[in-house]
């Protein structure tokens, strides 16, 4: 059974669930440690104090907040316990929206959702309501430090959780727009929407690897081995001066299959992870 990170019920009307969330997903990369370059052995990170000159043991720490330079209000797991919400033992769905009105830009983290003991039947009544209304709630969950606002949806085989950013978190897309739109061509519309076209496929995330982690783990291997790895030149590219040949070309040139580009790359033979 996957490791809980939060337990407590979720509500909905004078229904309570007894539920458990665990990570849903979660970064797969390779590290490097920080070595020292003269004796080449791993630099530890202490906590240390600057005043009394040592080392201090993780017992000694507590939370204090900077309210003026150098000046600390202080606070006790006990103080920050009282004053917790009711959603950090609970989550009561507000709301309930459609899925295709919430812009993915909200989503931050996801976690599986599954009943505790006891909760089974209305559990699974809720997904099925859910699933059968195409409808996802929205609840308040308190969880590490944070009260979070969170989207709860039906996927086939249970309730998906996902944390979102509240919309003060959300940078204003202005500065970051192509501007000014009245210069597109009709044609070029035309054939840009064909290119498209041309690419679509349906979605397989599995099909899709990390290239830089597996030439990582070439690179590591090989210089496990004394061996040394050829380097592959890039591609040079330049923004498109004429637009029109640039899309007539790329549709003229796009794979056998008239469906994706994506190149398959074979499942490496070894996983290694540094340190």
């Amino acid at each position: 059974m996957a490791t809980s990170v939060w337990k407590g019920f979720l509500t909905f009307g004078l229904i309570s669930i007894p539920i458990r969330l665990s990570t849903a997903a979660r970064s797969e990369r390779i590290s490097f440690n920080q070595l020292h370059s003269v004796c080449h052995t791993r630099i530890k990170m202490p906590t240390f104090c600057p005043t009394c000159d040592r080392m201090v043991d993780r017992s000694e720490i507590e939370k204090g907040y900077e309210y003026e330079k150098g000046q600390y209000l202080l606070f006790t797991p006990q103080e920050l316990e009282e004053i917790e919400p009711d959603s950090a033992r609970s989550m009561e769905i507000l709301e309930f929206v459609k899925l295709a009105e919430i812009d993915p830009l909200y989503f931050d983290s996801s976690y599986y959702v599954a009943p505790d003991e006891g909760g089974a039947k209305p559990y699974n009544l809720l997904l099925d309501a859910m699933n059968t209304s195409g409808y996802a709630g929205i609840a308040k969950l308190t969880m590490h430090g944070r009260e979070n606002i969170v989207i709860i949806r039906p996927r086939k085989n249970g309730l998906t959780l996902h944390t979102m950013f509240y919309s003060n978190e959300i940078r204003s897309a202005d500065e970051f727009g192509g501007g000014d739109r009245s210069d597109v061509k009709d044609a070029e519309r035309k054939l840009a929407t064909q290119l498209i076209q041309t690419l679509a496929a349906k979605f397989e995330p599995e099909k899709y690897r990390d290239a830089y982690q597996e030439e990582l783990e070439k690179l590591i291997e090989a210089k496990a081995h004394g061996q040394k790895l050829a380097v592959v030149p890039h591609k040079v590219l330049a923004p498109a001066v004429d637009l029109m040949a640039a899309l007539k070309k790329s549709i003229e040139q796009k794979p056998a299959s008239g469906k994706t580009l994506l190149k398959s790359v074979p499942e490496p033979s070894r996983k290694r992870k540094a340190g």
